[in-house]
């Protein structure tokens, strides 16, 4: 059940997050468009690819620029912003929001949901059920926060873990292209390898950290829950 956004919702929060939400499902569509569109003046064996090959090639595409953009804003809201940062404001660190990230919230939510719909009507040419998993339960967590207006540090920490996407779908592109063997590909295996561990496992060493030395204020947020299911 979400937890109650009484309090926290109003007509023009509302309003924002639809508008985003539907600004992300827009962009994908455009990126999606404009991936197949300039691929070929980039990649002469692009028109020589099969529907199959050529649907995931443009998938990758927004997913590449959703992951980029998501990995800019958390940067620039974990880093850069002071919303985050201890001291900085009177209210909780963990009941924390802005417009701004309202709405990249509200963005990759759009991606979520326009990917998930691409991976339902293709199934299971883009993914099998682990990817349904994925999307469903990101979709979850980023709905909840941003609905409560709460926990949105920590989703911004998860978010970040797409910096290592770009990389995973540029090593698709050249396996596609026939360019293993290529310098870059081993550029681009090296890169992986060092952004996984930056964002998908000393991250999430900083983020179990940093929940525990918060845990007084999740305690709060455990106790809403607890009472949204008692009534």
């Amino acid at each position: 059940m979400l937890v109650s956004i009484a309090g926290h919702a109003t007509p023009i929060k509302e309003l924002l997050w639809l508008l985003s939400l539907i600004a992300g499902i827009i962009i994908c569509k455009l990126v999606y468009q404009l991936t197949g569109a300039i691929s070929p003046f980039f990649f002469t064996g692009y028109v020589k690819l099969d529907c199959q090959k050529k649907l995931e090639w443009n998938n990758r595409g927004f997913s590449t620029f959703h992951a980029l953009l998501v990995t800019a804003a958390s940067l620039y809201l974990l880093l850069e912003s002071d919303l985050f940062c201890d001291g900085a404001q009177d209210e909780l660190i963990i009941n924390r929001t802005s417009a701004f990230s309202d709405t990249i919230l509200g963005i990759s939510t759009g991606y979520f949901l326009a990917d998930l719909a691409m991976i339902f009507y293709y199934f299971p040419a883009l993914g099998g059920t682990e990817y349904v998993l994925h999307h469903g339960l990101s979709m979850f967590a980023i709905v909840q926060s941003l609905l409560s207006g709460q926990a949105q540090i920590y989703i911004f920490m998860v978010l970040f873990t797409e910096s290592t996407t770009p990389f995973v779908n540029l090593r698709w592109y050249l396996d596609v292209a026939g360019q293993k063997n290529s310098q870059l590909y081993v550029i681009n295996g090296v890169a992986l390898f060092l952004g996984w561990l930056v964002a998908r496992i000393l991250l999430f060493l900083f983020f179990f950290h940093h929940m525990f030395n918060h845990f007084h204020q999740l305690g709060g947020i455990l106790q809403v829950y607890i009472l949204d299911i008692d009534l």
